[in-house]
């Protein structure tokens, strides 16, 4: 069984993602790791370099950012990384440079791989997701943070990223066609929405430019130095253990932030929904990209 992994990248070091702790949390389990680096402002390549990994495999890209609807830009980058990878291996495994494995997590991904190799009715693996959130104790608990997603899938070109590269679907006869997969008892941990409130604001305000006008982007997002974190409905506190390759990163962390969890501030619609889901563990309503069998 022959594993690939892959990512794209852009100007990690201007919004301080974690993509150096992204790839090598994944890395033990790829024969060989495709980074789609994007021309940046930055030292995103040497950072990229500093894993030091002969498994890694940089690919130059110049994302096309005239590209302003649905974030597809991000997509685009997202097959490119795809379709460099070994035409040899049987899974690709996509992590963004902002979502990091545990460690714990390695060995039940490797199995469910096994043991689906030679089931063709298996085209991808979905795992589950927390999202923190402000900083590394908090996580969002409300129907705003998708719950699974795809992130191992079959190296089967016609699989394409879909929409704003949050999920993959199968691309035939000029229509895209949810995946049929297995739901993996393993979680990607989201650190998208933890970093420095400065990193943070220059990050929405730039990347909300692959969706909307900077005419929009100027009327609509707010024109400060530092992101406001506690505009959130709801978070729970996260009480066990992260990643190992976080450990650095998290005690460096540099600024404050608290939320009373028990305050939720949700719609009479809202309450319904996460009362009828706590109480069933069905989502109604909920966007997947994937049938599970």
């Amino acid at each position: 069984m022959k594993v690939s992994g892959f990512t794209f990248v852009r100007n990690a070091v201007k919004y301080d993602y974690p993509v150096v702790e992204a790839i090598t949390s994944i890395l033990p389990l790829c024969d060989e790791f495709v980074v789609c680096l994007g021309k940046s402002e930055d030292d995103t390549e040497k950072l990229v370099q500093s894993i030091a990994s002969p498994k890694i495999k940089i690919v130059h890209s110049v994302w096309d950012d005239s590209l302003r609807k649905g974030g597809q830009v991000l997509a685009i980058e997202t097959n490119k990384a795809f379709d460099a990878i070994a035409p040899d291996s049987d899974w690709a495994f996509y992590i963004q440079a902002d979502e990091v494995v545990h460690e714990k997590y390695l060995p039940a991904l490797k199995q469910a791989m096994a043991q689906h190799l030679n089931n063709q009715r298996v085209e991808c693996l979905v795992l589950k997701y927390l999202h923190f959130y402000g900083n590394y104790k908090y996580v969002g608990d409300s129907r705003n943070w998708y719950r699974r997603e795809i992130r191992i899938i079959r190296n089967n070109k016609s699989i394409r990223s879909y929409k704003d590269a949050q999920g993959f679907r199968r691309f035939n006869n000029q229509q895209f066609n949810k995946l049929n997969g297995k739901l993996i008892d393993a979680y990607i941990y989201h650190y998208g929405w933890v970093k420095n409130p400065y990193y943070q604001q220059s990050k929405i305000q730039d990347f909300n430019k692959l969706w909307h006008s900077d005419e929009y982007v100027a009327k609509v997002i707010p024109q400060v130095d530092l992101f406001d974190y506690s505009k959130i409905n709801s978070l729970r506190l996260f009480d066990k253990t992260h990643p190992q390759v976080m450990q650095t990163r998290i005690a460096a962390m540099s600024w404050d932030f608290e939320f009373d969890e028990r305050k939720r501030h949700f719609s009479t619609k809202e309450k319904i929904l996460n009362w009828i889901e706590k109480r069933t563990g069905k989502r109604l309503f909920e966007f997947k990209n994937y049938r599970l069998l």
